[in-house]
């Protein structure tokens, strides 16, 4: 008989089975529809060699403490100098992940008498960082230019003295679509403001050298870059650009980087390996946009669905039960292509999330989608 005390999280896992909603771990199997390994670089034989050679030249496994105590390692700094240099950056600053970056960023910079204006879209991360931060947030619909002028005007006449900050993803990680940057970052420019970038689905896919769709904003004072690289570099962890002030004062008050053990320094330098990967293999670049085009057209030749023109193609059917049933008929015939559903998205767009990678050819993408539609077809979806 379960524990009365554990009875109500069991009741609440039940209640998330009957909403189609219960979250469980499975192990990859089948071709990758999934993942976030857009260039191929997590298994490449050239990462595998660089982190070898960083253990054969005696860079350790782990940090052994904060970056502020003895986890500061010359891996770390090399990175940080390499990634700026590369992306364009002031300076740059090296995380554990994506998450734990996006958390610093927002709960640290935004101060008291500050705003933050946000994309509805954006990753749960931010609003972990808004959670934890003592700026007012606001969010307004996704990527509409106006409604974020509109906020930071209303903000203004009402007597607001601070700063605005401006968060978005360049790229959506579950809708696909790009950001209107240009048009942010002049709002942010017209109201002395900020705008936080995060680039985790752009970086090493979009823009020159594979810096990211924000590869012509970096480099101001009033921008700030994530880049995660546990995506189209392969590897852990997220570099953060931006100014020399912004990034030594997130050293001296950003809790998630004072108080974390350091990335691991044999993850710095397969990082480190990744950008000199995009530096010197353009060909994969060129090669994944070819492919990107052509998911496009076979999503709308099989489905009628417009795509998103980028490597991440959700495919809505609102239902998440019958959403579960078709990811997992693919599952079964080979495809792995996962069910995503609210609350990761919105009430009633639970979505088939399609991600195109270096892992699988034009040919196999055709028959991905020859199946699916079969499948929704039977679903009389």
């Amino acid at each position: 008989m379960m524990p009365q005390r554990l009875a109500r999280y069991a009741a609440t896992l039940e209640q998330l089975e009957r909403k189609g909603r219960r979250r469980t771990l499975t192990q990859p199997s089948g071709i990758d529809f999934t993942s976030n390994d857009y260039l191929g670089l997590a298994g490449s034989a050239r990462l595998s060699a660089s982190v070898i050679s960083a253990i054969e030249r005696g860079v350790p496994v782990g940090a052994g403490g904060s970056r502020l105590l003895r986890g500061n390692h010359p891996e770390h700094e090399a990175l940080e100098a390499e990634a700026a240099a590369f992306f364009h950056s002031e300076r740059m600053l090296y995380f554990g992940s994506g998450y734990a970056a996006n958390v610093a960023i927002i709960s640290t910079l935004p101060q008291r008498n500050d705003l933050v204006v946000y994309d509805e879209l954006i990753h749960a991360s931010a609003h972990e960082g808004m959670a934890a931060g003592r700026a007012k947030a606001v969010a307004v619909p996704h990527n509409d230019l106006d409604a974020f002028a509109d906020v930071i005007r209303n903000w203004r006449d009402e007597g607001g003295k601070g700063h605005p900050w401006i968060a978005v993803e360049s790229l959506y990680s579950m809708d696909g679509d790009r950001s209107p940057l240009a048009g942010l970052a002049e709002v942010a420019d017209r109201y002395d403001g900020f705008l936080l970038i995060d680039e985790a689905h752009a970086t090493g896919v979009h823009g020159a050298d594979g810096r990211g769709l924000a590869a012509g904003l970096e480099g101001r004072d009033n921008v700030v870059v994530l880049h995660t690289c546990g995506k189209a570099l392969g590897s852990s962890g997220a570099l953060v650009g931006g100014s020399s002030v912004l990034c030594d004062y997130l050293v001296n008050h950003a809790r998630p980087f004072i108080y974390a053990t350091a990335p691991s320094p044999l993850a710095a330098a397969s990082v480190r390996e990744a950008l000199r990967i995009l530096a010197d293999e353009p060909q994969l670049r060129h090669k994944l946009q070819r492919m990107i085009e052509y998911a496009n057209e076979q999503l709308v030749r099989h489905l009628g669905i417009q795509g998103s023109g980028s490597q991440i193609l959700p495919v809505i059917l609102g239902d998440s039960a019958r959403t579960l049933r078709v990811a997992q008929q693919m599952q079964a015939d080979g495809f792995d292509i996962r069910a995503i559903r609210p609350p990761t998205v919105p009430a009633n767009t639970a979505r088939l999330r399609i991600a195109i990678t270096l892992n699988v050819d034009c040919p196999v993408i055709a028959n991905m989608f020859e199946r699916l539609a079969q499948v929704m077809a039977q679903e009389h979806l």
